[in-house]
């Protein structure tokens, strides 16, 4: 490690520590990015591929992303957004869960669907994605159904869990998990032209408030369609979210659901 961190130190250029030296370093020494980046952040070297989070989110804060670790159930609209958003945040670890596979009706708003992938599965098409933007993130592939059953596999030494689901039961055996594991849980939904945004904390009863009374397993937008702008907003929200919560800063949607009409360009937010 003090080996990796003097190779970069002796790197910087302007105060930062450029890509082409860490590709260098990785060459050199036959280290990962993670282990790179790790040793860097670490000691308080400013990497250029974050150089424009730095005067928002501090070296110490990019560190706690590094180390940070997200489950996102769901890779499809909002998912596939959010694991965009993540790794390129800098996000240490992303789980990606979902079974199934991109299809032509996926192409008009999931940014991770492109015709070249129809009929590949979703979570394997997110870590070569992944890969190619942040390869110091690591993605863990779950190509199964979140439920009861394979919940502690999922979230197992996660800190938040991002739902990006479009079956209300399984949004609320999501949120049963979380809550049994002490986990946050950033939601966000979609509906034409509506989103709504909450964030659960551990002992919050906000998704089956949301959910609990609910006749029908498949949420509003099976009624609403899905333009390709709404699963953007959503997850970017989720996104902002999630960064609070491994900074360790307040999450303001916590016990607050946020209800945006992109069509009247109106928020509100209510309390829950």
């Amino acid at each position: 490690m003090k080996e990796l961190f003097e190779h970069l130190k002796e790197g910087q250029s302007d105060g930062l520590v450029p890509w082409q030296v860490e590709l260098q370093v990785a060459e050199a020494t036959g280290a990962g990015f993670r282990e790179i980046e790790g040793a860097a952040l670490r000691g308080g070297l400013r990497l250029e591929r974050y150089a424009r989070n730095f005067r928002t989110i501090d070296i110490e804060g990019q560190l706690r992303l590094h180390e940070g670790s997200v489950a996102v159930i769901g890779c499809g609209g909002l998912g596939g957004y959010l694991i965009e958003e993540l790794a390129r945040l800098g996000i240490g670890t992303l789980i990606a869960v979902d079974p199934d596979s991109f299809e032509a009706s996926n192409l008009n708003r999931q940014i991770l669907a492109t015709v070249a992938d129809l009929g590949r599965p979703k979570v394997q098409v997110a870590a070569e994605r992944v890969r190619s933007i942040n390869p110091a993130t690591a993605v863990i592939q779950r190509q199964i159904r979140f439920d009861t059953g394979s919940a502690d596999l999922i979230l197992a030494g996660v800190d938040v869990v991002a739902d990006a689901l479009d079956s209300i039961p399984s949004r609320l055996e999501l949120a049963a998990a979380a809550a049994r594991l002490g986990l946050p849980l950033v939601h966000g939904a979609i509906a034409g032209w509506y989103i709504q945004a909450t964030t659960a904390l551990p002992g919050s009863a906000a998704i089956e408030t949301l959910f609990g009374s609910a006749t029908t397993s498949r949420g509003i937008e099976t009624e609403t369609g899905n333009p390709a702008f709404a699963p953007a907003v959503a997850a970017s929200i989720q996104a902002a979210e999630i960064t609070k919560l491994l900074l360790g800063r307040p999450a303001a949607l916590a016990g607050r659901l946020l209800h945006l009409d992109l069509e009247r360009m109106t928020a509100i937010t209510l309390p829950l």
